[in-house]
């Protein structure tokens, strides 16, 4: 249950944002809920959120994994309900994204997956644990420009899952409607 209402008082700016939520995601999400509780808080993380979502130097799957990683880490069922969603929708492989919880025993992950998602997961503990040696297995298979974006990743999710999942928000169900196939022809 959410630590903080999510309720407003109807005015226009509150009605505008949760139209953009809506005509985006469907619904309107509950961290934007929480968040117009304080607008400058709220703007700051569109603007945020919209430039790293033209971040494009990292392989889609490796940014996946990672944002996973740490939602898994932190445990915030929000960011991984939600992170499933939007991967999802990406062509992330579903099979990938429902492995993240157990990723050490899961066959599923390449060398360079693995690597990625040990370094979120170094990242993500408190303090962080990254050694030399992560960065440099990295390094064999990433760019600088695309171990700058994996590591600005990996530190926007700490944010993003760290605020939800002290703020006490919970998964909205978004994963179910990945999971839900389309009829093809009448039902009977």
């Amino acid at each position: 249950m959410a630590r903080i209402a999510l309720e407003h008082r109807r005015n226009w700016f509150v009605r505008v944002a949760e139209w953009g939520s809506r005509r985006k995601y469907g619904k309107v999400v509950e961290p934007g809920q929480v968040a117009l509780h304080n607008r400058r808080v709220l703007v700051s993380t569109l603007l945020l959120e919209g430039s790293a979502s033209k971040w494009n130097k990292l392989d889609p799957t490796l940014k996946a994994l990672a944002v996973m990683v740490v939602s898994a880490e932190i445990g915030c069922s929000w960011c991984i309900d939600f992170g499933y969603w939007e991967f999802h929708h990406q062509g992330v492989d579903p099979v990938k994204l429902r492995d993240v919880p157990g990723w050490r025993d899961s066959d599923t992950y390449t060398d360079l997956e693995r690597a990625v998602m040990n370094y979120a997961e170094a990242m993500t503990v408190t303090p962080p644990t990254v050694t030399d040696e992560q960065v440099e297995r990295l390094r064999q298979d990433l760019t600088d420009e695309q171990l700058v974006e994996l590591t600005a990743m990996v530190s926007l999710e700490n944010y993003r899952s760290r605020t939800n999942a002290a703020l006490g928000l919970t998964s909205q169900g978004f994963k179910e409607y990945c999971e839900l196939r389309p009829v093809k022809g009448p039902v009977k």
